[in-house]
Parts: C-alpha cells; structure tokens; sequence
C-alpha cells in the first residue's frame, strides 16, 4: 500500500510537467505596474485596499515572495526585464532621466535608450512567430530609432517617457515623451491611461486572438502624479488622507482593468492556454506617495529590499499548479528567459541572458533555487545577494551585511560580527562587476546624494 501512494504521488507531480510538454505555445501576456510597494496589493497583504482581481490572478497560478527586479528605478528596471540580462552589461545604468544627468558625461538627451545592440522581447517574439504589442509606458528611449516598432513590436499604444498624466490634457499631448501614440501617431482617444491601455490590450487580442500573441502591458498605474477617477475614490472616503484616498482609487482602477482583461480572456476561452506574469517595475517611493512597502525596509532607489523587492506572479491555467507560494529568488529577466522556454527559440550567442526558465523549479522538475546569487548596482551602491546573505556597498560608508532568512527587514547589520563573510561577498560583487560595461550616461552628483540619502533616511526611521 506504501508504495502504491508513493507511486501516485510520483504521477501526480509529474502532471503539470506532462501538461508543459503537450500543450500547444501559449499566449503570452507580460503586465507591469508602476512604483507600487511590495505590500500594495490584497495578496501581499494590503488590509485596506480592495484587489480582488489582482488577488485572483495569483490564486490562478503561483506567487513569488522573493521576487526582485534587477533595478531599483523604473528606466533600468524596464531594460532588464526587455532584454533578460543584467542592463549593466551593456551600459544602461541609472535612470533614463535626461536632465538629471551629468552634461559632460556620456550620451544625452534623445541619445539616451536602450541599445540598438540588444535583444527585445518584440525581437523574439517576432522570430517566434507570434504578433506582439507593447502598450502603456516606454522609458527605453524617446528617439525614433528606441521606438518600440523599430525593436520588434508589430504595434504600439502609449508614451515613450517615464511618467504623464492619467487624464488627457493639452500640456502632455504636446510633448513628445508624453504624448500617447498609436505607432507613431500622436492619438488622444482616452479619458484615463489605465481604462485606454486595457482597452487597447483587450482590442489588439480581439484582432489577433487566431494568432500566436503576445502582449507587454506596462501600466503607468501607479507612478505619480496622483490621479484617481472621483467614482474609484469614493470607495475610499474613510481614508481622511487626500493623497492616501487618490492612491487607492487609482489601486482600485488598475485592479478592475487587470479584472476587465482577464475577463475578456475567459469569455473567448483563451485564458487556459495564455501565460501571464505580473510584475512592478521597483519599490514603492513612500517618500513621495503611499506605497507600502511593509516590513521591507528601504523604498525605491535604494539596494535595500524595500527598493528591488517586488510583487511578481505567473499564471498559466493549463499548465501551472494553482495557489502556490514560491519562496526562493527569482528575478524579473527570468521572464523573457522563460517565454524562450515555452515558444522553442533560443538565445542570441552575442548576447546571452542571465534569466533561467523558472518553471521547472515551479513544477518541482528542478531542484534547488534559480539563482544561488543576483547583484545589483547603481553608480557607486551596488548589492549582491548570496543564499541568504546580503551585502550593500556604499560610496561614502562601510558595506552592511544582513541574513534575509533571518533579518528580512534589514535591521540587524551583522558586517562587524561576519568579516569572512563580508569579504566573500565583496569578492561575489567584484566578479560579477568585471562582465559589466562602461556605463554610458552618468548621474549629476547632486542628484545621485539626494537619492542615497533618501534611502539610507528612511532606513533608519524603519528600524
């Protein structure tokens, strides 16, 4: 009798694995949001704020507690994820913010972007057949030449810049990193950019949906400015805060788009077979709005959790367990390495990934973590992570060190107490720094002080 349940229970995990090898490719479909905090969502633990739709897409597929972008900031983030590799190997360092940068040093303005030389998920999905679209926020450069068209995508719908405002105004619609484009086009068909880039999502797919398609859905929800449609806020009236109230209807609106596309998916029976990853792009900036990054100490722009931890999920009905918590490190550039797995095409030699296929480790194929060691760096702060060891290098102070298994809010620094293992790290840090590339724009000093006292302020007041 043993060994007849242990025989059943060998099948029964092996099923989803069964499922992987006999499905047809799926659909894909990558969401980002934008600045939310690790706790903002219902499933990560927000008691105030209402997700259910958000909430019922991670009990469709698994949930990632350690999950991490490979920036703190939004322009390097987004290069990251779009290309599956560390965007410091080729240069794309610090944020994509023209005029914070340093005149005298490497590329400016309009030069600024992702790299011609790259790899894009548009490219990929291209070579695999599928039709793609990018909607909703670029950052990866506003010349033609960065735009999304001109790396990979059949069509695109939003704006090339790093934020705008939610409501069609004449003040954006003249800029051109702000102004919403339909390819090339400037368009103004909108009344609020979470309702209009669900809707062209959910109108792309309609048109495609007899085709292979794949979807890269970055949301500008919910980057300042803080604006919220009057009937999302008045759910919210208890909230006496009025930058509080603004930021949870604006939650409350890009739950109930995620909630409208999902819908759509289900009512023309394409949501078995369709692989979608929900991602944010960074930490939440609790300096300037009310992203909760709960018991992560450190906000957006730091190396500490609260800056590069982030809520990440992947949901394929057909093939994935449903309601799973997944605790070991993953990261955002596992995606386009795992969207590779899925559609059969294989890497670019010249420029190889540093994602893995995580979902062998998900199913339970694969042993062990994906990643024993990830690395983080901005400028001079950088960061690597090491099983459960985490060191963060400073410029102008010594490096802290903390065990995440034990100290995940980074408040016991363990670097006096652990010299050993501070050097190991550095030397981890010091490796994987000699791949890196010469970074090819640089941050004024000024604003590179502000961000790193920024940080280490609201890491102190968190302890």
């Amino acid at each position: 009798m043993k060994n007849i349940l242990k025989t059943l229970m060998s099948l029964l995990l092996l099923l989803p694995l069964t499922a992987m090898s006999q499905s047809p490719k799926p659909n894909i479909i990558v969401i980002v949001s934008d600045d939310a905090g690790y706790m903002d969502f219902g499933c990560y633990g927000n008691k105030t704020v209402k997700t259910p739709n958000i909430d019922k897409l991670a009990a469709s597929g698994v949930k990632f507690t350690s999950g991490y972008v490979s920036a703190s900031v939004c322009g390097p983030s987004r290069a990251g994820l779009m290309t599956g590799r560390y965007q410091q190997r080729f240069g794309y360092e610090v944020n994509n913010v023209p005029q914070a940068m340093d005149p005298t040093v490497g590329l400016q303005g309009e030069d600024m972007g992702l790299p011609l030389s790259q790899m894009t998920m548009g490219d990929y999905m291209k070579i695999a057949g599928y039709k793609s679209m990018a909607i909703g926020k670029w950052h990866l450069g506003i010349a033609d030449r960065y735009h999304p068209l001109e790396r990979g995508f059949d069509e695109f719908y939003g704006f090339l810049g790093g934020s705008r405002h939610y409501f069609q105004n004449d003040r954006d619609y003249s800029r051109k990193d702000n102004a919403i484009r339909r390819n090339h086009i400037k368009q103004a068909d909108f009344n609020y950019t979470t309702d209009g880039f669900t809707n062209a999502a959910i109108d792309f797919i309609d048109r495609n949906k007899k085709d292979k398609f794949f979807v890269y859905l970055a949301y500008n929800a919910i980057h300042t400015p803080l604006q919220a449609k009057e009937q999302d806020m008045e759910d919210y009236a208890f909230i006496k805060d009025k930058k509080g109230q603004t930021f949870a209807g604006m939650i409350k609106s890009l739950d109930e788009n995620i909630g409208k596309l999902m819908g759509y998916l289900d009512e023309n029976n394409l949501r078995e077979n369709t692989l979608i990853f929900f991602i944010n792009d960074n930490g939440g900036p609790s300096y300037v709005t009310p992203a909760n990054n709960g018991i992560l100490s450190g906000v957006k722009g730091t190396n500490y959790e609260g800056g590069i931890r982030v809520p990440f999920m992947v949901s394929w009905p057909a093939v994935l367990p449903k309601g799973k918590t997944y605790y070991s490190p993953v990261i955002s550039f596992d995606i386009l390495a795992t969207m590779l797995a899925v559609t059969g095409v294989k890497e670019r030699k010249s420029t190889p990934l540093d994602g893995v296929n995580i979902l062998p480790y998900i199913t339970g194929k694969e042993k062990g973590r994906p990643h024993e060691t990830l690395c983080w760096r901005e400028n001079i702060t950088a960061a690597v992570r090491d099983g459960d060891w985490k060191l963060i290098r400073f410029p102008d102070k010594p490096a802290e060190l903390y065990n995440l298994a034990r100290d995940i809010s980074e408040t016991n620094d363990l670097a006096a107490k652990e010299p050993e293992k501070v050097k190991d790290l550095y030397g981890k840090l010091w490796s994987w720094e000699q791949q890196l590339a010469r970074p090819l724009w640089f941050l004024q000093t000024k604003y590179d002080r502000q961000v790193i006292e920024k940080g280490i302020k609201y890491h102190k007041t968190k302890k």
